[in-house]
């Protein structure tokens, strides 16, 4: 069990302010996670009470037992694939969708009990970290963009910038002042930056900006609703003929929380004295266990978030920043309509930034060598190409493979390698 009782006065205020800015770079979830999993016929309200257990259970585990900075919480895509293809397309009630959601947490636990995914991250070669970790990156800031509606979606050319009007005007000029104290060093510059630009977001749709109003708060209390908690449908869930859900909630998630562990951990150097991700089997088991309660109570998987790289990059280096950011999560059980104060155009700027902090590994890429270098680049590029983590990094490691076995350079594939590989292409057929 971590202790913060060994942490300065100055790191521990640096510690918390990183947690609220991870936080409200998270905090979207609360209200995006229901609206997606609603639509399977489960109550909105209860989805929402069950996505707050998630994120303040699994958060508090990751920074007391694992002592990382990262918030976990239900994962975007997984609750995509939770709706609309194992309720939606398979016809699965959402009682027993809820069960492969345990029994893929309890595949994961026995995973990380016997310590095979942290084997599995020691054997990804370094020039593919380098590369998830600046995809990751270049996800962040898409979505940090397109969040600000400053690219948008276009049939003619896939994306182009969107109209230049009050929103995307308040976003850069956020952009500029989180920038300017950053650059000046300012402490909290992050967490400032999105406090100021949802104030500056405020008058959009009353006093300028046209009808769209982008903040709105119609209430500040709502009771919580426990109504989904152990509700999921244990027996008919555990069928041979549900394993392939089973298994895509499993390969899905695995790879989703190992190239964010991995990406952060290089990106921000959070590593251990091998150079290998800290504490990584401590934070897998964290997974595994986020995975299991989301079952529990009512909600699709949960995973580390990418947006931890906010709280990282503000200065948050231990559990301490977790622990903040599951503390705030608590609260809006009650106070959920709040959220609406911080709009998405706020949190923009800080995802944007995020980017640029994680590019960094880049320059430690072989770029004379594409036996390691085009791995990288596919990984990098493919993340958000593609708008997915997993499709970026399975690319990257069945590229690795090909490109060493058939240049001669076997000797660089371990067996750990190979098993990624076989995990990849399962990942890619369910």
């Amino acid at each position: 069990m971590f202790s913060f009782s060994g942490l300065r006065k100055e790191q521990i205020s640096t510690e918390i302010l990183a947690g609220v800015s991870s936080f409200l770079a998270t905090a979207y979830i609360i209200v995006v996670n229901p609206s997606i999993l609603s639509q399977t016929g489960m109550p909105f309200s209860a989805v929402l009470t069950a996505t707050i257990l998630v994120s303040f259970f699994s958060s508090l585990m990751m920074g007391l037992y694992a002592n990382n900075p990262i918030l976990v919480a239900p994962g975007m895509g997984l609750n995509a694939f939770f709706t609309f293809t194992a309720v939606l397309t398979d016809k699965l009630t959402w009682q027993v969708a809820l069960g492969t959601v345990f029994w893929s947490g309890v595949f994961f636990l026995i995973l990380s009990a016997f310590n095979i995914r942290s084997y599995i991250v020691k054997a990804i070669p370094k020039p593919l970290r380098f590369g998830i970790a600046a995809g990751i990156g270049l996800f962040i800031t898409l979505i940090g963009f397109a969040n600000a509606k400053f690219i948008v979606p276009n049939p003619a050319t896939m994306i182009s910038l969107g109209n230049l009007n009050a929103p995307t005007i308040t976003f850069i000029a956020g952009l500029l002042i989180t920038v300017i104290l950053l650059i000046r060093n300012v402490k909290g510059s992050i967490l400032i930056g999105i406090v100021v630009t949802s104030l500056l977001a405020w008058p959009i749709g009353r006093w300028w900006g046209g009808a769209e109003t982008v903040i709105t708060i119609d209430q500040i209390i709502a009771k919580p609703d426990f109504s989904l908690l152990f509700q999921l449908d244990l027996v008919h869930s555990l069928q041979w003929s549900l394993a392939p859900i089973i298994l895509a909630f499993v390969f899905t998630d695995m790879f989703d929380s190992l190239s964010t562990f991995v990406g952060l951990a290089e990106a921000s150097n959070l590593l251990d004295e091998h150079g290998e991700p800290r504490n990584i089997r401590r934070s897998l088991m964290v997974d595994a266990i986020s995975t299991t309660i989301a079952g529990l109570v009512g909600s699709s998987p949960g995973t580390a978030y990418i947006e931890s790289a906010v709280g990282i990059e503000q200065g948050g280096k231990t559990g301490l920043t977790a622990v903040t950011g599951a503390v705030l999560f608590l609260p809006f059980l009650f106070l959920s309509p709040l959220l609406s104060a911080v709009p998405a155009i706020a949190t923009a700027p800080a995802l944007v930034l995020v980017g640029v902090f994680m590019m960094k590994p880049v320059i430690r890429i072989n770029w004379n060598d594409l036996s390691e270098a085009f791995p990288a680049f596919l990984a990098m590029v493919l993340i958000p190409f593609t708008y997915s983590i997993t499709q970026g990094i399975i690319w990257g490691f069945l590229s690795w493979t090909t490109l060493k076995l058939l240049s001669g350079q076997a000797r660089d594939i371990s067996i750990a390698l190979i098993i990624i590989d076989i995990f990849a292409i399962l990942a890619l057929i369910f």
